[in-house]
């Protein structure tokens, strides 16, 4: 006689429980929180209200905690996939696919950010004042790119101390004060862990100890960053939130035919060309879009392609069944150097608008130069911020003034939403598709249903099929 067995039931309807479901409340809820901060009177020194510092917090902290996985996610896995491309046929051959489709979608949407720019005209159809122009701060370069991908030390960390000056006495100055901040370069992170790799080869046997404890390491951090990643639908309230409520929107009257046209071009390259993509290789749209969703919602609020890579990593491998020895080079060399919306979309609209608003005709070489700079010219900002570096890069191959980048810093925060999408989207569509030309997609696991849940809890242990059983509840 059997011994008796517990079944497990559910307390909660099966939405409630669900990742999918959870976000979209979570979106909801963020709209409607971040509706009644801006409604609500600023602080009395003129500081955001309360709600809006509370959201505020939130939603840094939880991208804070995504960005801290990235240095020892991107380091193991590397480290592990070099290790893992022993049994991976043409790893070369997968490397070049993968900087080929970079081109490729890359060069696809600049043509379309150029056409649409040249149909709505956005920098004769403006209001903004010539006042606001004004010269950036930092701006993109082919040397700095080169000097970038010398490491500075082996976690290619970089510090950043700010002094704030206090009262003067006589010949002196007291009271100073001073912030450190740390940040990393992932593509420097990425040039230490494959040499690293690539050592731990040719060490041979005297390094499997060192290779087991990167093995162990990376689970680790991998079912850590699960526990993060369970945290999003609270995370998304918060960034959503803080949009609403902060984001100056009322700009967009002044350069709304400007934000418009980018968020036309953003969704011509993501409903019509990724598709297109998708489709032209045999695989299901709705497939792709439902896997990669948890990635580009992410990275919608975030505004940030770093702080999402761990997701995007994650669902990469879980949802669209990449391998892991794959996915764990291409996603993060993604991160830094896959860049639709920010480095081509945006600046080709860009450009434009800078161009008609100073009225400097562009020639046709001229647009043949943001073709060419938007396709290789994301290299030259891998590890930088956001796409005003590679704006500043495009309007110097151009000869266009600098000070244009200034007009545009309005709605800055508002389009940079949309960028940020398309560019996680991307970043985990080509390594799919470079896996399936490959034939090394797991092709069972990417039309796997998705039951609500992002991805199958996994445990290295068991099979694809046990995985998914494990977590039913």
């Amino acid at each position: 006689m059997s011994a008796p067995t517990l079944a497990r039931t559910r307390r909660l309807p099966g939405w409630a429980t669900s990742f999918g479901p959870q976000i979209v409340v979570g979106l909801i809820a963020g709209v409607l929180i971040g509706l009644l901060a801006r409604s609500m009177p600023l602080a009395d020194d003129g500081s955001p209200n309360w709600l809006t510092s509370t959201v505020t917090t939130i939603g840094s902290s939880y991208v804070a905690l995504l960005t801290v996985a990235v240095i020892p996610l991107v380091f193991t896995a590397i480290v592990s996939s070099i290790a893992n491309l022993r049994q991976v046929a043409n790893a070369a051959r997968l490397a070049v696919q993968t900087l080929l489709w970079f081109a490729i979608t890359a060069f696809n949407a600049v043509l379309i950010g150029i056409a649409v720019g040249l149909i709505t005209q956005p920098g004769a159809n403006t209001s903004v004042n010539p006042d606001d122009a004004g010269v950036p701060k930092g701006s993109g370069s082919w040397w700095a790119f080169l000097t970038g991908l010398v490491p500075q030390n082996f976690l290619a960390l970089g510090a950043k101390t700010t002094v704030t000056a206090g009262d003067v006495v006589g010949d002196k100055v007291t009271g100073l004060t001073g912030t450190t901040s740390l940040s990393f370069n992932v593509l420097q992170l990425l040039v230490i862990a494959i040499a690293v790799g690539i050592a731990a080869l040719k060490v041979g046997k005297k390094a499997e100890p060192f290779l087991e404890l990167n093995a162990s390491l990376l689970a680790i951090v991998q079912k850590v960053l699960w526990w993060i990643i369970r945290l999003a639908p609270i995370g998304t309230a918060a960034l959503i939130a803080k949009a609403v409520a902060t984001y100056g929107w009322d700009a967009i009257g002044q350069l709304g035919v400007f934000t418009l046209a980018v968020y036309i071009g953003l969704a011509i390259v993501f409903f019509v060309v990724y598709p297109i993509i998708v489709r032209a290789h045999g695989l299901s749209v709705k497939q792709f879009f439902s896997g990669v969703w948890p990635a580009t919602q992410l990275g919608f609020v975030s505004r940030s392609s770093i702080g999402t890579l761990p997701l995007t990593e994650r669902v990469t491998e879980r949802n669209l069944g990449v391998p892991r020895e794959y996915a764990s080079f291409a996603v993060p060399l993604g991160a830094t150097t896959k860049m639709d919306g920010c480095a081509a979309i945006y600046p080709a609209i860009a450009a434009i608008f800078v161009a008609q608003f100073y009225g400097i005709d562009l020639s046709l070489t001229d647009y043949l130069l943001i073709v060419v700079v938007s396709v290789i010219g994301s290299a030259a900002t891998a590890g930088t911020t956001g796409a005003t570096v590679m704006l500043t890069l495009t309007l110097s191959t151009l000869g266009l003034p600098l000070a244009g980048v200034g007009l545009l810093l309005a709605v800055e925060p508002i389009v940079d939403m949309g960028r940020t999408a398309l560019n996680v989207t991307g970043q985990a569509l080509v390594p799919t598709i470079v896996a399936k030309r490959e034939g090394i997609l797991d092709e069972e696991l990417y039309n796997a249903p998705r039951n609500g849940d992002p991805f199958a809890d996994e445990d290295p242990e068991l099979p694809p099929a046990a995985q998914k059983e494990s977590v039913t509840v």
